[in-house]
């Protein structure tokens, strides 16, 4: 039984996920495209936001940091955490829009994605370390969630201050450069998050000889190779765990690095082991890409016996 006290901060890039639901019947006679005629719209949280909902979803209590825009997606937003009891830290940049992903569905597909997105100024980023300053002390886990928009900055800073402090600290990385994320408890990359860092790899001695070498090089506690449909493998000081794929459906992977990771925070703030944790926060993926969009796994989902 997980236990209810447990506090997770997460920081990072917060989006606004939308979804037009539709009938396809006709193909347009102005562009060989599919009419999509409207029927419901949905709202639900995006980006680092979803990773806070994720955790929420498994009994923790969540808090988010990140910026968005003043507008109505921001207050969309704003609203959705009231609405899940995620305590809101969100800044609010005047100067650029809320970034929002709009995905239209047909037939239960996904059609299109559409983007909207602008990087903060620095004038409201200058804030958040002082921000984060004064939150981090109240809580058990920190989550970078970093979706490399620009609502993350000083990370360096931040991940210092938050091991001074004992906290457990989780990243989900991007970008050609993870120095910034050194001395993190653990860094979980897909495939071709770490393809970007470390190059292919001709085999599985070869993958574990690279992320060996970049985990001491980063002095992670672990890092954690997320690898679609062959499950993941998680590489530690003394041991190399893979643990394949659950999913008995891939219907959208929308989302599942972030309940994945959400999963893990939750798990090792309960005080479970790392290699424990891995084996949940693989079911919880396999759970999650049986769903429609960015969606959450909960408790009784994970440990149905309970």
């Amino acid at each position: 039984m997980l236990q209810k006290d447990k506090r997770i901060l997460v920081a990072g890039d917060v989006m606004l996920d939308r979804y037009w639901f539709g009938e396809v019947n006709r193909i347009s006679p102005e562009a060989p495209v599919p009419i999509v005629r409207v029927e419901r719209r949905e709202e639900r949280l995006g980006g680092a936001a979803n990773v806070a909902l994720n955790a929420l979803a498994l009994g923790a209590s969540a808090a988010l940091m990140g910026v968005i825009g003043d507008d109505e997606a921001g207050n969309s937003i704003e609203s959705l955490l009231e609405k899940h009891h995620i305590s809101s830290y969100l800044s609010r940049d005047s100067q650029i829009s809320t970034i929002i992903k709009l995905r239209v569905i047909g037939r239960q597909q996904q059609l299109i994605r559409i983007d909207f997105e602008e990087k903060p100024t620095d004038s409201v980023l200058r804030d958040k370390l002082n921000r984060f300053n004064a939150l981090v002390s109240g809580f058990d886990v920190v989550v970078f969630s970093d979706y490399a928009k620009g609502s993350l900055v000083n990370v360096p800073a931040m991940l210092q201050l938050a091991k001074q402090q004992g906290k457990i600290v989780l990243v989900d990385p991007k970008g050609s450069d993870f120095s910034k994320y050194a001395g993190a408890d653990l860094l979980t990359p897909n495939k071709s998050e770490l393809k970007q860092i470390i190059g292919d790899w001709a085999s599985e001695a070869d993958l574990q000889e690279k992320a060996q070498n970049l985990r001491r090089s980063l002095n992670l506690r672990a890092l954690l190779l997320t690898r679609s449909e062959e499950g993941m493998t998680l590489f530690t000081e003394n041991t190399v765990t893979h643990v394949p794929a659950v999913a008995r459906e891939v219907f959208d992977v929308s989302g599942a690095g972030d309940t994945v990771i959400a999963t893990m925070a939750v798990m090792l703030a309960n005080g479970m082991t790392l290699e424990d944790a891995v084996h949940i926060a693989n079911r919880a993926g396999g759970i999650v890409v049986g769903k429609l969009g960015t969606a959450t796994v909960t408790e009784a989902e994970l440990f149905p016996q309970q």
